[in-house]
């Protein structure tokens, strides 16, 4: 039975949700950082659920109880993430600091927790649920969420640089429009031709699979027609 270790924020609903269950099927022993743990699924009750909240920057504790919990930590997926449909000129202060805090500095500090964890794997897996705004600027509206998910993606590929030597691995998934309840309250595109969460799981977990020596930084996936992507 596989024995590896992952920490998925965001594992709630949406994209972390179907992620978490794709790698329990997968034998991964997990554990959630929740908003509210004692409000857990019962179908986690064979695997560990710890309090966690970007605004309290409490990653630590909750990567300090992981590894009490397991022994060891081999891959942190960072699917938490929240957005304001602003332009850059309008946003407001506390609203690009809401978006870099969850968006950015919360999956660094996870990381940053579970570090050693990660070194001593010798396959530890870092995977960022950046966006495809992290790529590119697509309107007006989408530019002050993009500059956090573009600070995402670089952070990816920092974590990459840092941590090649101890067979750490970094990529960061750039998904547009996802079938989610984020995408249903900030566009009326039609749910079913949208990426569809277990898809975007499905590249999570290739990440996860792929050897120390096929290393991707980035995955972009889109449902509709692009320029570059």
């Amino acid at each position: 039975m596989m024995d590896k270790v992952a920490l998925i924020s965001g594992g709630s609903r949406g994209i972390g949700a179907e992620v978490a269950g794709l790698l329990a099927d997968a034998g991964w022993r997990l554990s959630l950082g929740l908003r509210r743990p004692e409000e857990a699924d019962a179908r986690w009750r064979d695997h560990h659920v710890a309090p966690f909240d970007a605004f309290e920057a409490n990653e630590a504790a909750w990567a300090e109880a992981a590894l009490a919990h397991y022994g060891r930590i081999d891959a942190v997926i960072c699917c938490a993430g929240i957005i304001e449909v602003q332009d850059v000129i309008s946003v407001s202060d506390d609203a690009l600091d809401a978006m870099l805090e969850v968006n950015v500095k919360s999956p660094r500090r996870l990381v940053r927790a579970s570090w050693d964890a990660l070194g001593m794997s010798g396959t530890g897996r870092v995977v960022m649920l950046a966006s495809l705004s992290g790529k590119r600027v697509a309107s007006a509206a989408s530019g002050a969420y993009s500059m956090t998910k573009f600070s995402a993606v670089a952070l990816t590929h920092g974590i990459r640089q840092a941590g090649w030597d101890k067979g750490v691995r970094a990529t960061a998934i750039c998904p547009s429009y996802v079938n989610t309840d984020m995408a249903e309250a900030i566009t009326d595109f039609p749910a079913g031709e949208m990426t569809q969460p277990g898809d975007v799981a499905r590249m999570v977990k290739l990440a996860l699979d792929l050897p120390n020596t096929a290393s991707v930084a980035e995955m972009a996936v889109t449902c509709q027609r692009e320029a570059s992507y």
